[in-house]
């Protein structure tokens, strides 16, 4: 019985410092292979901004269901930049809720 205990013991030790040293490898192919991704240049004058992020982020649920069924996509490529991602982000956070309500205290 005391040889069982020893050997899982021995074996979840092994298995956490194998983790260890594989999630820190994942991470670092994910970061070369992201490291490769290029992506088109803007072919139009008009480039989503502020207010197209906002709309974009306010309607990313909805986009996020149709873009199993169509060739929709939740976020616009070309965009105004810093802007958009800004504006994205105020109209996710509109219809996510924020995140100020929970840390709110209660009683």
């Amino acid at each position: 019985m005391g040889f069982r205990f020893q050997a899982l013991k021995m074996g979840t030790q092994m298995f956490k410092r194998s983790w260890r040293i594989l999630l820190p490898m994942l991470a670092l192919v994910a970061l070369a292979m992201a490291g490769c991704a290029t992506q088109p240049h803007p072919s139009s004058g008009h480039l989503p901004g502020f207010f197209s992020g906002v709309l974009h982020g306010f309607l990313m649920p909805f986009s996020f269901i149709a873009s199993f069924f169509t060739d929709v996509r939740i976020y616009s490529f070309p965009n105004a930049g810093r802007w958009y991602d800004f504006g994205f982000i105020i109209g996710a956070m509109m219809i996510w809720g924020g995140g100020g309500a929970a840390g709110k205290r209660r009683g």
